[in-house]
């Protein structure tokens, strides 16, 4: 395919790893459809990455609807489907021990990082299986927590566990139809939702430290590698980080 044939759909494209993303994808060439809730920011994302090549839809990923709603317009703009960037996540409350945390909260984080993921795998598989030609891309992002929690951080923590199972069952299931489907786990990158870790955070010590931190961009030229492989070839999963976070032995 061309870079005009190419099309994506980045969730939580408004702003941190999303924005930085769709970014790094339209300066590629792809076609990109903006989802979030915050038209504003989605059109702001437009601005910069280039309006005649972009779609913002308003979204919220864990409304059944409006995932369906955002598929359908991108299949109506561009006519097919070739990576979801499945993005859109929250953090949930912070610093709140596991006895405190209320039932909402939980059901926040969990609708969100994984029903949302779900969702929008669910309806971009649909498109990949059903267009000619047949297949495409599906990028789940992950989580350091994925592996190592942070004190106070069990809703997080447990959804990004079940992304690597999600994007798991995603790869197999995809095999039979073109579509592959990886995972990357992002430590430290800089955005709103790590602002916290350049002014001090909670260690499993008990200490408070402030953490390095990489550029979003960094993190944005892995996944446009990651997309840009042919369908026959698949990073599965891959961990991209501030290099000396205290993620690797003792911290």
């Amino acid at each position: 395919m061309n870079a005009e044939q190419r099309i994506a759909v980045v969730t939580g494209a408004g702003s941190g790893i999303g924005k930085a993303v769709a970014l790094a994808l339209a300066g590629a060439g792809w076609s990109v459809a903006l989802a979030g809730r915050r038209p504003e920011a989605l059109e702001a994302t437009a601005r910069e990455a280039g309006a005649a090549s972009s779609l913002c839809v308003r979204t919220d990923v864990t409304d059944p609807g409006e995932v369906n709603a955002l598929f359908a317009a991108v299949h109506e703009r561009f006519g097919r489907l070739d990576l979801l960037f499945n993005n859109a996540g929250t953090f949930g409350p912070r610093s709140v021990p596991v006895e405190d945390i209320a039932y909402e909260d939980w059901r926040a984080v969990v609708d969100v990082n994984l029903t949302g993921a779900f969702l929008c795998a669910q309806a971009a598989y649909r498109r990949m299986k059903e267009q000619d030609p047949q297949g495409g891309r599906i990028i789940n992002n992950g989580s350091i927590s994925a592996h190592a929690p942070r004190p106070h951080s069990i809703a997080y923590t447990a959804t990004k566990h079940a992304m690597t199972g999600l994007t798991k069952s995603l790869s197999l299931d995809g095999r039979p139809y073109r579509i592959a489907c990886g995972q990357i786990d992002i430590g430290n990158a800089a955005t709103e939702m790590t602002e916290r870790m350049r002014t001090g955070i909670l260690q499993a010590g008990g200490d408070v430290m402030v953490e390095p931190v990489m550029a979003a961009s960094d993190v944005a030229r892995t996944v446009l590698h990651m997309a840009e492989l042919p369908l026959e070839a698949n990073v599965q999963f891959t961990t991209v980080m501030a290099t000396t976070m205290p993620y690797v032995g003792r911290g």
